[in-house]
């Protein structure tokens, strides 16, 4: 199985981070490029800017944003496939601003790549 930690681009990087990939559309305030340590910036991996927004008005709905989101992703599973072809064997981490760190969807990103096995 693909090893995907996930934490959020204001925590400091770390050697065990291995590659580091932002999932977030926008830029994260306050974090400089050159001192992001990211390795890869994914935009169309995290989830269109209307159902960003839609989730921002409506938090509690957390099972219909996963829901609304693996649609999203299954739409491009192709491009997240060869995406991850040649990455199959590092330590990938996710990064992402949101303040919320048990329901992001980064956590929901990491468990679609899972599910459909990309890593095969």
């Amino acid at each position: 199985m693909m090893d995907i930690q996930i934490k959020r681009i204001y925590d400091s990087p770390s050697e065990g981070d291995g590659i580091r990939i932002l999932v977030d559309r926008l830029w994260p305030r306050g974090i400089s490029k050159e001192k992001s340590g990211i390795d890869h910036w994914v935009k169309d991996f995290a989830p269109s800017h209307e159902l960003r927004k839609w989730f921002h008005q409506h938090l509690e709905e957390w099972d219909e944003f996963a829901r609304l989101y693996q649609i999203e992703l299954l739409h491009q599973q192709d491009y997240i496939k060869a995406f991850f072809a040649d990455l199959k064997s590092f330590r990938i981490t996710f990064l992402y601003s949101s303040k919320f760190r048990d329901r992001n969807h980064a956590i929901l990103l990491r468990q679609f790549i899972q599910n459909f096995h990309y890593q095969n």
